[in-house]
């Protein structure tokens, strides 16, 4: 470790780390732990995201009801536990959990521990005790709003206990702050929280106010490293005539807070619940986001009706699309470069 040459300095630092521990004080050269990534499954919403969750610490997903909260989450269980075999999930079911829907989405449930519970105190106390654990690489809350203080439960259904949630809600944030930090100079086991929420309508928003809120106070919103807004923008159809049917929908997802990537990026991504569309039940259309998000970072280049990548051309965007979707070395190529331009372009703006 290189120190300063101020003799009180060093002083200083040696006892502020004898005293509250080693690493309290340690040069910004010699943190190595820069905390990684993590994929959504989603190359589009990695974007958004500035390449993907950051590592060791929470995020929040909301949305409408039956707007693709859930399957964001999953998704994300899914893509990593393909990367890794040794991805391991903790899921605290306050609301229902539901194998077959996980399957559906690609998760391994035999590698999902699942905490049945909706008591708020129950949730919280087990996932800081699981993250102080350093031995999970996800865990997801689903969801704030079916969490009930105890105090609530023992109460007559007369009896008032507003504000009791969003108390516990806030304490937990500080609490699990601490269990959530990881050394900044050695390799420990990274993990990602993701909390899942809901709109709700507040009472008395002026005309010029956004008329929305979620459950668990204000100060949650704060503690949060990344909220993601998830809308259902259109149904995809098909099939024609009385033939047609409805097999997926295109997700708009917006990044409300973002502390480690630009603000407010929007990914719009399309995820198919039925067979009969262009990707299977149950996966993205990776290869449409691809073509999309390689064009706007110049991975991909367009002349006339042409498309390039490296030394490979086509005529026409849907001939490139059928060729990703084909060949699995293109895809993580593409993938790659897309991702590295992401680093590279989040580089230079923080420099400037």
């Amino acid at each position: 470790m290189t120190m300063t040459k101020n003799p009180e300095l060093v002083k200083l630092i040696t006892e502020l780390n004898k005293k509250y521990g080693a690493e309290t004080v340690v040069l910004g050269s010699d943190i190595t732990q820069h905390g990684g990534r993590i994929t959504t499954g989603s190359l589009a919403v990695d974007v958004a995201l500035g390449g993907g969750w950051p590592t060791n610490q929470w995020h929040e997903i909301i949305g409408e009801a039956s707007h693709g909260k859930t399957a964001i989450a999953l998704k994300t269980i899914a893509a990593n536990q393909a990367k890794n075999p040794e991805f391991t999930t903790v899921w605290i079911a306050a609301e229902e959990w539901v194998p077959s829907y996980a399957e559906f989405c690609g998760v391994d449930v035999s590698r999902v521990f699942v905490v049945a519970t909706n008591v708020m105190e129950e949730a919280y106390d087990t996932a800081i005790k699981i993250v102080e654990s350093k031995t999970v690489d996800c865990i997801v809350i689903d969801s704030l709003p079916a969490l009930v203080p105890s105090t609530e439960n023992e109460k007559e259904m007369e009896e008032s206990t507003v504000g009791r949630g969003a108390l516990l809600t806030n304490k937990f944030f500080r609490k699990v702050g601490k269990a959530s930090k990881r050394s900044l100079t050695e390799a420990e086991r990274p993990f990602i929280g993701i909390m899942i929420n809901q709109w709700r309508s507040k009472i008395g928003a002026g005309m010029y106010a956004d008329p929305r809120t979620t459950p668990g106070g204000l100060g949650k919103d704060y503690a949060f490293f990344t909220r993601m807004e998830v809308r259902r923008s259109e149904w995809i159809e098909a099939g024609k005539g009385e033939d047609k049917q409805r097999v997926g929908q295109a997700l708009k997802i917006r990044m409300i807070k973002n502390k480690s990537a630009a603000p407010q990026q929007v990914a719009v991504v399309d995820f198919y619940f039925a067979d009969g569309g262009l990707c299977a039940k149950g996966e993205f259309d990776f290869a449409k986001e691809i073509m999309a998000v390689g064009s706007a970072y110049g991975v991909i280049t367009r002349g006339g009706a042409y498309y390039t990548y490296g030394d490979r051309r086509w005529m026409g965007k849907d001939a490139m699309i059928a060729s990703i979707r084909e060949e699995i070395d293109l895809k993580e190529a593409l993938e790659r470069d897309v991702l590295s331009s992401v680093k590279a372009s989040s580089k230079h703006v923080n420099e400037e």
